[in-house]
């Protein structure tokens, strides 16, 4: 298992609760959270295999917002 962290654009609950069906539905991503206390609102995902990484900011991109590492 390998962790993965991003600086991402989210400001609040309302933010994560939008991109969370898209996280929550990929394949290989076994756990993630978001730390709306940080100053870069950092994602943190575990992932399983793979490289998850494009597929994760894809979903940023398609809820509107952005991830990046």
């Amino acid at each position: 298992m390998e962790t993965l962290k991003y600086k991402t654009s989210l400001k609040c609950s309302g933010c994560v609760a939008a991109i969370k069906p898209g996280l929550d539905r990929m394949e290989g991503l076994k756990n993630w959270s978001v730390d709306l206390n940080s100053p870069d609102k950092t994602l943190t995902a575990q992932v399983e295999t793979g490289d998850l990484s494009d597929k994760i900011v894809e979903t940023f991109e398609r809820a509107g917002y952005k991830a990046w590492i």
